[in-house]
Formats: C-alpha cells, structure tokens, sequence
C-alpha cells in the first residue's frame, strides 16, 4: 500500500517552486512524479526586493506576498497530483519550505522567515499541511539550517566510503557523511551572485552552463576580496542566506575594481563559489573519498569543472545514485513532513547546533483532519 507525500521547495535562488509526489511505502524512498512551476519575472523581482537587507518594507506587500506565494505553492501541489492523476485524497500531507525571505539565526532575538501561507496550501489542496520547520531548531539554539542533512543521511549514507553531499543553490550547503558525527553547514555563495550578476549585465536570470563565466578570467585580487570575510573563518554549525551573501555585499567587495570586465567578475564569482565549498570540504572532511553534488548548480558545466579541478577526487551528479538533482530538496521536505506527522525528530544537532533533537514545523489540518 502506498504512503504518499507531496515536498514543496523554493530556495535562495529564487527561480520557481519545486514540487515532488513521493512514496516511502516498503521502507524505501521512490519519487512517483515531479513538477516545477516558475516564477514569473515579476513575482521573482517582488521576492527579491523583500529578502534585500535592512530594506524597509510595507506589511501590506508583506502580508499580500505571503498569500500569492501560498496560492501558487498550492495551485502547484494541485498540478503535481492532476498531472500523475492521483487524487488529493490519497496523500499523507504536504511538507512545505516556502521562501525564505530573511535569514538570521545570530541576532539577539534570532529568526528565519519563511512565506506562503500554509493555511491557503491546506485549503486548496485538502491536504494536511506541514509549514515553517526551520523556527523550532531556532528556538532550541539551531541555526534553522541547514535542514536536509538529515534525510540526505538517510538516503545517501554508505558505510564503505567517506561522503560528501553538496546541494548547490544561491547559498551552498554541504553534508559531511562518515563513520563519525554527520556534520552540515552552509558553505557560502553558490548560484546566488552569479544569477545577480548575469541578470544586471545580460538580462538573463542565470548564466545558462557557466558559460559566460568561461568567457572571462578570474581576477586573484579581487577573489581574495571576496574570499576574506569573517563568515569563511567561523566554525560549524554556521548557516547564512542572501541577505547576507547580497548585491550589497559584492558592490561593497567590487569597489576598488572598477575596471574588470563584467565577464571577468563573473568568472572570479564562478571561482569564488568553487574554492569556498571546496575549502570547506578539504578542511572538514578530509577523507572524503567521494563528493555527490545536488541542486540547480549542478548543471554549471564551467562551475562543476573549476570545483572537481579543486577537490581532486570523484564528484558526481545525485542522478548517479538514482536520485535527480533538481529533485533532492522537494523529496527531503515531504520526508520531512512525515517526520513531523510520526513524532519524529527532523533536526540533526550535529549540525544545526541544537541543544535537542525537535520535531519541527506547525501542522495545518486538511479536510480529514489529521487522519
């Protein structure tokens, strides 16, 4: 009998929402249908300006961008089960992570601020919904994230071999699987300034293959700039976001390189995101004997070269392993929904920094209920 969960995901790159009809009957973890709605130019450019740092904001673009965003995180749940013509009835619940717009664990009163109203996604659907998992880590000293090193543990573990995971989206975030204590962290950028870059100087969301950053020549100077932050010296558990890694943030870097080529930035931000999550690797997990990678930044031909050139070992697609990339993150949220419907920890203290094991996120009742 099947057991089945829908995972909903948009990340720190912004670009669309993911979503994932998943069954865990039998003990295994099998995704039956897939399906990505993106967003439109003018949704995109709304979530950008919200998620700016100490940017002031209305509470009615707020509050109003919040329900379009759970309207069309729902709308997309009801395209997934139409399109594998499964009715909303046979599905457990739906885990979703919304969008972060702010992410800032290390204030004094700390946070994470994730919209789409799951209020709207269970009544759309009729499904029992699972929101806003990264506060509970928070309230228990986590950072809130990263919070997929829990299920790639589960799916990707192999005890014959030291395992990296590294799931590549506007922020980079690593797993580090062993015979010892799983570790995670964010890394720093990964598509994040490049998309930024490349929309100001192209007009194009993102730099299809990296192939304008092969264009270009990485400029050392302005790579050690970039590299020397104090985020790159800090310890795990450690977690960060655009608000941090901003437009802001590189034009303050950039200012005493006015005259690179655009394509040379691009090349020396490709660079930049390469070496940092290889430095993290090399210093966190050096016996690693094989590196998987997931996430939109895995199809950057020119960014999965620079970062195989840096680690010098075997670094894969997740695909190899029977799993897509663009797919990780949607299925790791239904897994996490189905945590919190069994009472299940869905946090790893070993990485986010909890002082407990917590089950995470609120629970939105579907028309049954909780049944």
């Amino acid at each position: 009998m099947s057991e089945l969960y829908i995972g909903l995901m948009s990340g720190t790159s912004i670009d669309g929402i993911d979503a994932g009809l998943v069954d865990f009957s039998g003990g295994k973890i099998q995704l039956v249908a897939f399906h990505y709605q993106p967003f439109s130019a003018e949704l995109r450019q709304k979530l950008h300006n919200l998620s700016q740092p100490n940017q002031p904001i209305l509470l009615t673009d707020y509050g109003s961008l919040d329900s379009q965003i759970g309207r069309l995180f729902g709308k997309t749940a009801q395209t997934l089960l139409n399109n594998a013509n499964i009715p909303a009835s046979a599905i457990k619940a739906i885990g979703s992570h919304g969008q972060t717009v702010y992410h800032a664990p290390e204030t004094a009163n700390g946070f994470s601020l994730q919209i789409g109203d799951p209020n709207r996604i269970a009544e759309i659907t009729g499904i029992t919904t699972v929101a806003d998992f990264r506060r509970r880590d928070i309230t228990v000293g986590g950072q809130g994230a990263p919070l997929v090193p829990a299920f790639h543990q589960a799916v990707f573990s192999d005890v014959t071999q030291a395992r990296v995971v590294v799931n590549i989206g506007g922020i980079a975030n690593i797993t580090v699987l062993n015979d010892k204590t799983v570790i995670g962290f964010d890394t720093g950028p990964g598509n994040g300034l490049m998309d930024w870059w490349c929309q100001e100087h192209c007009n194009q969301p993102y730099d299809r293959n990296g192939d304008w950053a092969a264009k270009g020549k990485p400029y050392p100077a302005l790579l050690d700039a970039l590299k020397d932050d104090d985020y790159f010296r800090l310890a795990p558990p450690k977690s960060t976001g655009k608000e941090y890694f901003s437009p802001a943030w590189l034009k303050q870097k950039l200012r005493l390189f006015n005259n690179l080529k655009p394509e040379d930035i691009q090349a020396t931000l490709c660079q930049f995101s390469a070496e940092t999550i290889a430095d993290a690797i090399r210093q966190y997990a050096p016996d690693t004997l094989q590196t998987l990678i997931c996430g939109g930044g895995a199809h950057n031909g020119h960014l999965m070269t620079l970062l195989r050139k840096r680690l010098n070992m075997p670094a894969m697609s997740t695909a190899e392993l029977g799993i897509d990339p663009d797919h990780v993150e949607a299925i790791a949220f239904a897994w996490l929904a189905r945590q919190t419907l069994n009472n299940l920890p869905g946090n790893l203290c070993s990485v986010t920094g909890a002082s407990t094991p917590a089950v995470l996120g609120g629970i939105y009742p579907g028309k049954n209920g909780l049944s």
